[in-house]
């Protein structure tokens, strides 16, 4: 859809907005936040041994073999795929075609459709806005979007829905898939209809997670509203400019032909019906390549670890770091891991991202993306530093065998999570507690443990536990690494002649941080 045909409607808007806005960004500047003050000596995770490029190179055959298979198992035309590992696209390639019709291959630089992919795109936008001090997460809707003033809730002790229900999927709005799909071109007048006709709910704003593609559509609107540009063009130009991705799209009329991925229906392989772009564009409309979109990966992957080095990007670390949190968590206790062995998952929405943990530990972050004609999806694992993506051209269709890639990934690999090197503040604790092991002395204990330490147990109680514990082991003959959980947390274990302690401490948040708890067992 044509920017200038909605401009003057938004101009319109703006104008309406725009004391509203100006007063935000007043208070915010009155309330600018002083400059941080960082600590000196803090060091961020970090690989031990980084060998993940090559480690992940290394399966590129077997990954293909993997993704040709399942495009014969699942009738799939055309398939493109890569891996980025931190910024780079070590693995990129595609097989079958992009267009049936003239045979025209599929390739890394082939344009699909990514559907609701584009969600984590329109939270970028907003918490961009958000970072500008132009909107607040906490703000009603109902403030950009005058058409949701006048809504009917289903209970009295509702709220108004607020610009981070609408982020997070608890507007109540009910789940609107596959409905919500066919609304991808509409105008802005029907959303804006719908909005003032009174929507139906399944829930209650702030009550439940609910998948809602309309609540992604009122975003767009916001954005569009607030800035007083079409959603598309503000996303064009702060978040896909600042990302050098020149080779993404809105409109597949924008397309050149030997570039456009067409779409077909399952099984019969016809063409599906190509969607243009429109009001609800924010919730699904992006169509790009798998070298465009690793840069986005990219981008996202760059949030961890928590550093000092300068801010590069659209929006900054913490705030990419904020949309990968769960909210709304959900336990799936008989979830099972990709050999189905039972392994119990834990996941909820962040803005615009689904985030789940394993039993094994293993953090991923992810979104699907189906429309008429195709099925795309991404995956990363922020602690390992790794992003996979995958785009294919049939209606509805996963577009790999994830089970199997994974099983790829952590069965065949050995790739291992950053480490948290340990604050001198830990590795000075330890040492003065390896000391008083030795000698008990109470000086130092007066030097290192907090105030609550003998009032939460006196010394005769703790002596009697620890000092049998410490003579038993015998002859200290070796100390341990400490195991840091934080800057202030850690175990350690010390190896005596006869037997090995484990220790475990924490310490206080004082400016000088002492011991408020030590335990130590067999």
């Amino acid at each position: 859809m044509a920017y200038h045909k909605r401009f003057l409607g938004m101009l319109l808007f703006a104008l309406i907005l725009t004391p509203f806005a100006c007063k935000r960004q007043a208070q915010a500047s009155e309330e600018k936040a002083p400059a941080l003050k960082v600590a000196a000596d803090f060091q961020p995770a970090r690989f031990t041994i980084d060998d993940r490029a090559a480690q992940i190179a290394s399966i590129g055959p077997k990954l293909h073999e993997i993704f040709e298979a399942y495009a014969r198992q699942k009738n799939i035309p055309g398939i493109a795929y890569g891996i980025v590992v931190d910024g780079q696209l070590v693995i990129d390639s595609a097989l079958g075609y992009s267009n049936l019709e003239k045979q025209i291959p599929a390739s890394t630089t082939s344009q699909f459709r990514i559907a609701s992919m584009t969600k984590s795109f329109t939270a970028m936008g907003i918490m961009k806005l958000v970072e500008d001090g132009i909107l607040s997460l906490h703000d009603p809707a109902y403030l950009y979007v005058p058409e949701m003033r006048d809504m009917s809730y289903l209970t009295a002790d509702a709220t108004h829905i607020t610009i981070e229900n609408l982020l997070t999927m608890t507007a109540g709005f009910p789940e609107d898939n596959p409905w919500g799909d066919r609304q991808l071109d509409e105008t802005d007048q029907m959303l804006r209809d719908l909005l003032r006709a009174n929507p139906s709910f399944s829930n209650p704003p702030s009550f439940a997670f609910e998948y809602s593609n309309t609540g992604y559509a009122i975003l767009g609107m916001i954005i569009s509203n607030v800035t007083g540009m079409p959603y598309q063009k503000y996303i064009d130009q702060n978040i896909l400019s600042a990302l050098q991705m020149k080779d993404t799209y809105w409109e597949f009329e924008d397309i050149p032909e030997e570039k456009l991925v067409i779409g077909y229906t399952p099984d019969s392989l016809t063409r599906a019906p190509m969607l243009h772009d429109g009001s609800y564009g924010a919730m699904g409309g992006l169509i790009t390549s798998i070298e465009d979109f690793s840069k986005y990966v990219s981008f996202h992957l760059s949030a961890w670890p928590p550093r000092n080095d300068p801010e590069v990007g659209p929006v900054h670390r913490s705030t990419l770091r904020k949309m990968q949190q769960p909210q709304f968590t959900r336990l799936y206790a008989n979830a099972t891991d990709w050999n189905e062995n039972p392994c119990a998952v834990i996941s909820g929405y962040g803005y615009g991202l689904g985030i789940s943990e394993n039993c094994k530990g293993i953090r991923r972050i992810s979104h699907g993306g189906a429309l008429p004609g195709f099925g795309s999806n991404y995956v990363f694992y922020p602690d390992l530093g790794i992003g996979l993506m995958a785009f294919c051209n049939v209606t509805y269709t996963a577009p790999w065998p994830y089970e199997e890639i994974l099983k790829l990934l952590f069965e065949e690999l050995d790739l291992k999570p950053r480490k948290l090197p340990v604050s001198s503040i830990l590795n000075l604790r330890k040492s003065q507690i390896v000391e008083w092991f030795k000698t008990w002395d109470t000086e130092l204990e007066a030097e290192v443990f907090a105030e609550n330490f003998y009032l939460d147990s006196d010394r005769k109680t703790r002596l009697a536990t620890l000092r049998p514990l410490v003579e038993g082991a015998g002859e200290i003959q070796e100390i341990g690494e400490i195991n840091p959980g934080n800057q202030l947390r850690g175990s350690f274990e010390i190896m005596g002649a006869k037997d090995t302690i484990n220790v475990y401490f924490t310490l206080s948040p004082e400016a000088d941080p002492k011991i408020q708890a030590l335990y130590a067992r067999e």
